[in-house]
């Protein structure tokens, strides 16, 4: 607790209160969750996308991201977590710090060797991040690329995959259950792939996805 209140003393600011909230969490992928019902991107790590592949010598080629997403749910869902939001991304998520019991998620997850330390945002994990190289913790032990660098890939990979504009990323998808868009932290983000052939098309934030017709991915 006492290092709760320690974070919360540093974000104080005369010209911004922060904002606090707590609830009860639900994992959407290895650095994003739902807290009540507030959607967090956890401040200060990059952890692999849902799709993204790694290698090691025991497990083969596998689903890195989904292997981290598994081991954070087993972690935390359903678990209460008191969150200090920092600042809210361009898909309108809370950029926050949680922790549960007291004890910072971020800083778990990092050292733990199931994300990156974020660095172009934050050094918070830097140090969390060479201890776990060092001791080979969790994905450390296989070969990944960067997700930051995995996710530029997939955005150019393809004619049908490449957003038109790099601040309009927003996938709108047509399928059998309807006009859906996918957010970048969604669960199936990296596996869509939009046709603008077939109608399907890109946008640059949500009020326009819905705006034209398409409702939000259910994960």
């Amino acid at each position: 607790m006492f290092r709760v209140l320690s974070l919360m003393l540093c974000l104080a600011s005369p010209l911004m209160a922060d904002v606090e909230f707590s609830g009860t969490v639900r994992v959407i992928d290895g650095d994003t969750l739902d807290v009540g019902n507030t959607r967090v991107r956890v401040h200060g790590i990059d952890a692999p996308e849902v799709g993204q592949p790694c290698t090691s010598d025991v497990l083969g080629t596998y689903d890195c991201g989904a292997f981290v997403r598994d081991e954070v749910a087993r972690r935390y869902n359903g678990q209460r977590a008191d969150c200090v939001e920092i600042e809210r991304d361009r898909y309108g998520r809370s950029v926050a710090k949680c922790f549960v019991g007291g004890q910072d998620i971020g800083e778990d997850i990092v050292l733990d060797g199931f994300a990156r330390a974020y660095r172009q945002y934050s050094m918070d994990y830097d140090l969390e991040e060479k201890a776990a190289q060092v001791s080979e913790a969790g994905l450390w032990s296989s070969a990944m690329q960067n997700p930051a660098d995995y996710r530029a890939a997939q955005r150019t990979s393809s004619p049908d995959v490449a957003a038109p504009d790099a601040n309009c990323i927003i996938k709108g998808n047509i399928s059998g259950s309807g006009y859906i868009y996918h957010m970048p932290h969604d669960r199936d983000y990296g596996r869509t792939r939009i046709n603008t052939r077939n109608g399907e098309r890109w946008f640059c934030n949500e009020a326009e996805a819905r705006a034209a017709g398409w409702r939000a991915a259910r994960n």
